[in-house]
């Protein structure tokens, strides 16, 4: 491969090649309902358009029915904004809850919500315009391309191949192998014969500076999806950034050799 290509592009499902925001609400409204059990199963109106703005914050599945909770408490959505993490925890801790029971709780209700209406769930999922042709061209390439993501891979998977996207085996990194993704990038590199060439878009900026900061990571490439869950000032925090840049969609749809 040239410079201008890469041995391996490496990327992140949602909110790069996957919009489920209109799912991520739903499921985390039907997990509310039974952790909570509100009087009322008819979420308020501006619930969901709340939720979509802050869904920059989550960073995995048990967090989204417990943003709801904090929205529904009255947490300030400035304050969400400026301290996720320990809102979170305050929340689970103050109502005796575990991450892992409410992860647990969310996966079985979408796992539920597939095998009674396949169609249904699928329909809620939006993939981002030109990204399926793409994937497609690039899987039909020299090119390995692996998703490493938070979502469980078999979710995954049942989306791609809606969209007839066949991914090789062992292809496809989800929450179920229980590491971070830069040692998935680091195991990438070690299972590889040469040093490969590797290319990482994802849309969460700490993602990608926790990327930045392992030393064995140094020579991949790393952009940030503009498209996806994240927010205008942290594209403009990374304006001078020499190691993460700023990726478009239509950057994303076009050959390797005119992207940043």
């Amino acid at each position: 491969m040239s410079e201008n290509n890469p041995n391996i592009l490496a990327l992140d499902f949602d909110g790069v090649i996957c919009d489920g925001l209109i799912e991520y609400f739903e499921t985390a409204w039907r997990t509310y309902c039974q952790v909570w059990s509100p009087t009322n199963l008819t979420p308020p109106e501006d619930l969901a358009a709340r939720f979509y703005h802050l869904r920059p914050v989550i960073e995995v599945g048990w967090e989204m029915p417990v943003l709801l909770r904090a929205l529904l408490v009255g947490i300030p959505e400035e304050k969400i904004w400026q301290d996720w993490v320990a809102i979170a925890q305050q929340i689970l801790v103050g109502e005796g809850l575990k991450a892992t029971d409410m992860g647990a709780k969310l996966d079985s209700i979408r796992d539920e919500w597939i095998a009674s209406n396949l169609a249904e769930w699928l329909s809620l999922h939006r993939f981002y315009p030109g990204v399926v042709e793409r994937l497609q061209q690039i899987i039909a390439s020299p090119v390995q391309l692996y998703i490493i993501t938070t979502k469980e891979g078999r979710f995954v998977r049942q989306l791609l191949q809606e969209q007839n996207i066949a991914m090789s085996e062992g292809s496809i990194f989800g929450k179920e192998y229980r590491r971070p993704k830069s040692q998935l990038l680091i195991e990438l590199i070690e299972a590889s014969a040469e040093s490969p060439a590797i290319w990482f878009v994802e849309d969460r900026l700490k993602t990608l500076q926790g990327v930045k900061n392992q030393p064995e990571l140094n020579e991949v490439r790393l952009y940030l999806a503009d498209w996806g869950y994240n927010t205008q000032a942290q594209h403009e925090s990374i304006r001078y950034d020499k190691r993460i840049q700023l990726l478009s969609l239509s950057q994303f749809a076009e050959d390797f050799s005119v992207w940043p």
